[in-house]
């Protein structure tokens, strides 16, 4: 039997404009007290909204743990649905951040790629969520925004 740990590292946001308590953190949290199982290792993050900040946190959790799988959860005053996003986009930033910075170039990673594709199909995973029967509304989105 594989009694290997896998490593799995969740991540969710600060507070943020008026929004005092940020629901993807509290969802995290709430994660890490039920846990993913006894084969896995679970690490959570609260990641600060602050462009630079993240810039040197994100790729410090994949250095620190090399993990199979991580996952960042935001949240959206706009969704009706747990959304689950096929790419994150690097253009398009153009609000301020906790420190009151934004880049200039209205990128995240100036030079980077325009787009990181997940290698997870979320097509597949929202429809195998559907048909569950779990009674969670699930779509998938190409744009995080």
């Amino acid at each position: 039997m594989d009694n290997i740990k896998r490593t799995v590292v969740v991540t969710g946001f600060e507070p943020f404009g008026e929004h005092t308590v940020n629901a993807s953190w509290v969802a995290v949290q709430e994660l890490k007290k039920l846990g993913l199982g006894k084969d896995i290792d679970l690490h959570v993050y609260e990641v600060p909204v602050e462009y630079q900040a993240v810039q040197s946190l994100v790729p410090s959790l994949w250095n620190q743990y090399d993990p199979q799988l991580v996952v960042h959860v935001g949240v959206s005053g706009m969704a009706t649905t747990v959304t689950l996003e096929k790419c994150g986009r690097n253009h398009g930033y153009k609000g301020l951040d906790n420190s009151r910075f934004c880049p200039h170039s209205q990128c995240c990673i100036e030079g980077g790629p325009d787009c990181i594709d997940s290698v997870i199909d979320m097509e597949s995973v929202c429809k195998r969520v559907t048909a569950s029967g779990l009674g969670v509304a699930v779509s998938f989105s190409k744009d995080a925004g």
